[in-house]
């Protein structure tokens, strides 16, 4: 399988999160490069490129930097979305532990490229210890001179400040995050009728995840086209996979797009675990539909292709069950988060991860009926596209999905 570094590539040197290190494997070479363009030249490579945002909706990021203006007499900032509250999905921390440098240099060239000075990374409040691991790559970009009034030496300011959420999944919601930056309650914005960029206290804002910009170095040095010898024509590039479940070597692995996704498993994760056969798999996180093995065997990861199967490519977050996996049990465990995390902003989401969580819990105790199944059917419908975020569509999808390829499964264990 072709060799694929671009985020990963200091993964496995021992302590690639100092600076001493880092910058012995590379590290910032690239702002040299980065200040020799103009912000608008910047901008085109990315958009050229054909990076897209690895966040969980893989809208191109060019386009999405184009909106940022660059003539306007307010402030414009970043914020970076380390929120990763995405069941299956742990990639953005593996970045931020072992390599928080090469994020920061990548914090430093989309600022100068959206004409910002001032980067703010929303980081989840479980990742205690790995904020720690960032904060001191920060300071010691600072004391090196690498952040702060003149980066390095250029006539440019640019400071990082690590804004710790609350833990709530709802703010990996690009615009629930900016509402919980601004003190507020975290609950996602109305969506405007056009384009624009999110905003900040009133200021045009780029919303952009951890991996998303960790890429820029790499397409910086090596150019639009250097980025597009991985992946496919519509899928350039690169994303760092999170597998887990049940499968011989869990863990992160870097991978083109376009990869058959039962060659990723058997290579990278090392097959099923214990010899068991393959009975479905999630492919971008728990919000996206389960796909079952012979779905999988004809699977490539792509947007494109998972857009063709019914499910999506997501965060990467790929979770792996095995034959003997209970799917009733499997979409119990996730209802129970949905529940747990929704806003309740919207009373269909509100209301329907709940009344879905409470009629499962029934046919899991045997007093259930066909009438149950169908029923968290129904709720489904209720939930998609009726709320302001894509929170509740989600849970719509899944609920479809495991019946739909598992209504056997549902059936075995009601009463009639």
């Amino acid at each position: 399988m072709k060799a694929c570094q671009i985020v990963s590539r200091k993964f496995h040197i021992d302590q690639s999160y100092r600076l001493e290190t880092a910058k012995e494997h590379g590290a910032y070479n690239t702002l040299k490069e980065a200040f020799a363009l103009s912000p608008v030249e910047i901008i085109k490579t990315i958009k050229e490129s054909g990076l897209r945002g690895k966040g969980g909706g893989g809208a191109p990021a060019g386009a999405k930097w184009m909106l940022m203006p660059q003539d306007d007499e307010r402030s414009s900032y970043l914020a970076v979305n380390c929120d990763e509250s995405e069941p299956g999905t742990f990639k953005d921390r593996e970045i931020i532990s072992k390599d928080p440098h090469l994020l920061i240099e990548g914090i430093i060239i989309t600022c100068y490229a959206i004409k910002s000075h001032d980067a703010y990374i929303y980081i989840r409040g479980e990742y205690y210890q790995f904020q720690k691991i960032l904060q001191e790559a920060i300071d010691e970009a600072y004391t090196a001179g690498i952040l702060g009034e003149r980066v390095r030496g250029e006539a440019y300011r640019m400071d990082i400040t690590i804004h710790r959420g609350a833990g709530a999944y709802i703010c990996g919601e690009k615009s629930a995050l900016l509402e919980s930056m601004e003190g507020k309650r975290g609950h996602p914005r109305l969506k405007p009728k056009q384009k624009e960029p999110e905003w900040y206290f009133g200021n045009p804002t780029l919303v952009n995840n951890v991996e998303t910009i960790a890429s820029i170095p790499y397409i910086i040095k090596h150019g639009a086209e250097g980025y597009r010898e991985f992946g496919t024509e519509r899928s350039p590039g690169t994303l760092l996979f999170a597998m887990s479940g049940h499968v011989e070597t869990p863990g992160i692995y870097e991978a083109e797009f376009g990869t058959p996704m039962f060659d990723y498993i058997n290579y990278y994760g090392g097959g099923i675990r214990n010899g068991k056969k393959l009975k479905a798999v999630i492919p971008g996180g728990a919000s996206t539909a389960v796909l079952t093995a012979d779905e999988v065997a004809c699977a490539t990861l792509d947007y494109e292709h998972m857009r063709v199967v019914g499910s999506a490519l997501g965060t990467g977050g790929m979770i792996v069950m095995d034959e003997d996996t209970d799917m009733v049990e499997a979409l119990k465990n996730l209802l129970e988060f949905y529940h747990h995390e929704s806003c309740g902003q919207c009373t269909p989401c509100r209301e329907g991860t709940g009344w879905s969580d409470t009629i499962l819990q029934r046919v899991l105790d045997g007093r259930g009926s066909s009438e149950d199944i169908d029923k968290l059917l129904e709720l489904a419908s209720i939930m998609d596209g009726k709320t302001i975020c894509v929170f509740a569509p989600a849970v719509a999808i899944v609920i479809r999905s495991f019946i739909g390829k598992f209504r056997d499964e549902f059936e075995a264990k009601v009463t009639a």
